[in-house]
């Protein structure tokens, strides 16, 4: 079977791979699956209800939800076969933030579920004239559920429809989170996104019938092409949240899986636990701990250890590395990381305890997928985001003249680029570069290209170009290495860099709590609260102390001359409706922060540091 537009993986599962738990979830405290057949029941049921409200091929639906489930891929199926246009959001944003983007895309209905997103998108719909209805997923007193649009008759124009649905054209509109500015709609036709998860057919290592979780918000484009390569392996997937994860009662220990995505931040956290536990041990056992730990510090990819060293390993493999894995269900055989920067040393450490972690790279214009460190051999090196996947060329563009010697713009050429943004022409030929008489997308992060296992080049990200920081002198800072390197060290949650057009570099740190807490405690510094501890004179030394470790790292005009210690997390949401720190997937929205602690940046270069 040829596997042209989305909707054909669920179809490719029937005929080839049909699976009995394809997709699942908890429902009402009990682990809920559908067959293969009964999804793509349900999805016609969806597919002939839109078209009896009158959808019409090209229209756009709206999807949002507080945690992935099952009926979001049912109804992203639905919408595909009649030739409709899927806009998903996130649901954390604001209802200004869904008027403009239901404006924008002329949405027409709108699916959502949990929390309080059915009010949030009510009231946004007062402001948009093209969106006829707001359904729910979840069973609410004046709420329409979502199955009052299932219909039974009308399969004949289903399959017509189907028929006609090509490659090539538009199958969804994903709003970029508007870290600068309002969002952009990104247009993916079907053949962007399929040519990118059948390129991506050998990065993962799943087998038809294993166990999948899937958590990361399948608005995001990353989750959602990998759910798309999950249904053609004929994997079972279970949907949850990142809340229900952790503990012994966990969804982690409940399913066992065998393979999932995620973002950096969450392995940071497990590792942090996992370090926390070490130091509550006390005695030999402590003192194993902290062996095994060190082992670590020597891994990479190709590391095979031999004689008295693969004895070592067995050793803390056996008494501790084996207790992690357990942790984690106890068959993990790999992770993929993405959409933020992944610490060198947290891919370093789950590997060498046998859970292969691997990081890779791409943008929602690209599909989103443009490299990736493969889990076979030779296929990995630490500290990049692995070769270009099939089908995707690289260009790296040094034509700026800022960078160092072969450091440049990431271009990228491939059937993954998108569309364009909707509605949005100037802004679509602002990111199109052609060299050579092909077209590349200008991802805006600055990498080079090094030599790795086996001769081939793997990518190195070394910054964003807009957030390249030039001081007062001329000279040109990265921030992210810095702040990735920092936020290896326990003790720090949150860190920004800061300098562009001041004298020199300095930083906004924000501690980890529960991780300075214990540090208190085994330091005799009575805890109050964070707010105190900031500004303790003991506590401010411990972070000099982390900053002057840090520091020899890079060149002098990168080091971090002062830093400020605040009380405060960034968030991707903040209760009180102020715009938050943090961009839905996590990135530092550098404007906002930098706004909000004007008068601590202005505290730092008023204080006669000098360079």
């Amino acid at each position: 079977m040829e596997l042209r537009r989305l909707f054909d993986f669920i179809h490719y599962q029937l005929k080839e791979k049909p699976q009995d738990k394809a997709f699942g979830s908890k429902v009402n405290g009990a682990w809920t699956y559908y067959s293969t057949a009964q999804i793509i029941e349900q999805a016609n049921k969806v597919s002939r209800g839109l078209l009896k409200l009158g959808i019409k091929p090209g229209d756009r639906i709206g999807v949002a939800v507080t945690q992935n489930r099952p009926e979001w891929a049912i109804l992203d199926i639905g919408i595909q076969q009649i030739g409709g246009i899927n806009v998903p959001v996130y649901p954390t944003i604001t209802a200004e933030d869904y008027t403009y983007i239901f404006n924008d895309s002329e949405t027409r209905l709108v699916f959502v579920g949990g929390g309080d997103l059915f009010h949030k998108v009510k009231k946004a719909q007062a402001n948009v004239p093209s969106l006829e209805e707001v359904y729910s997923f979840d069973e609410v007193n004046g709420q329409p559920h979502w199955t009052e649009i299932f219909s039974d008759e009308g399969q004949a124009e289903v399959e017509a429809l189907m028929a006609q649905v090509k490659p090539e054209q538009l199958a969804t509109i994903i709003y970029t989170s508007g870290t600068t500015g309002v969002p952009k709609g990104v247009m993916l036709s079907h053949n962007n996104v399929v040519s990118n998860v059948m390129a991506g057919q050998r990065l993962f290592p799943i087998y038809p019938g294993q166990r999948t979780l899937s958590f990361l918000p399948l608005c995001h484009i990353y989750e959602r092409a990998v759910l798309y390569l999950y249904t053609h392996k004929g994997a079972s997937v279970t949907f949850t949240g990142t809340d229900n994860l952790g503990g012994e009662s966990g969804d982690l220990m409940a399913i066992k899986p065998h393979f999932f995505t995620t973002v950096p931040r969450l392995l940071e956290k497990v590792y942090e636990r996992i370090y926390g536990k070490g130091l509550e041990l006390t005695g030999a056992k402590k003192k194993l701990f902290f062996w095994a730990l060190g082992l670590t510090e020597s891994y990479d990819f190709q590391y095979k250890p031999k004689g008295w060293k693969a004895i070592q390993w067995a050793i803390a493999d056996k008494l501790i590395f084996s207790k992690w894995r357990a942790a984690l269900g106890g068959n993990l055989q790999g992770i993929m990381t993405g959409a933020a920067a992944c610490p060198a040393k947290i891919a370093q450490v789950f590997s060498a305890a046998g859970i292969p972690i691997r990081e890779g790279y791409g943008l929602t214009e690209t599909s989103p997928v443009l490299t990736a460190n493969l889990f076979v051999e030779d296929g990995a090196m630490l500290g990049t985001v692995g070769p270009a996947i099939d089908g995707v060329e690289l260009l790296i563009d040094e034509s700026d003249g800022i960078y160092r010697p072969g450091e440049g713009e990431i271009l990228a050429h491939g059937p993954n680029v998108m569309m364009g943004y909707y509605r949005k022409q100037e802004a679509t030929d602002a990111v199109m570069k052609t060299v050579n008489g092909k077209t590349y997308f200008c991802t805006g992060d600055i990498g080079t290209l090094v030599k790795g296992p086996g001769g081939k080049m793997f990518l190195k990200i070394t910054d964003r170009k807009k957030e390249l920081l030039k001081t007062s002198g001329g000279k040109y800072v990265a921030p992210t290495p810095i702040e990735s390197k920092f936020r290896e060290n326990f003790l720090v949650e949150q860190m920004m860099v800061v300098g562009e057009q001041r004298k020199f570099v300095s930083a906004l740190i924000v501690p980890a709590e529960p991780v300075l807490k214990d540090w208190c405690k085994e330091n005799d510094i009575p805890w109050t609260s964070l707010h105190d501890m900031i500004h303790n004179p003991r506590v401010i030394a411990k972070y000099q102390e982390i900053v002057n470790q840090v520091n020899p790292g890079f060149s002098h005009i990168e080091q971090i001359k002062e830093f400020r210690l605040l009380d405060e997390m960034w968030e991707p949401v903040k209760a009180d409706g102020s715009e938050a720190e943090l961009t839905p997937t996590m990135k530092l929205k550098r404007r906002v922060i930098m706004e909000k602690y004007g008068n601590v940046i202005e505290g730092i270069y008023s204080d006669g540091v000098s360079a």
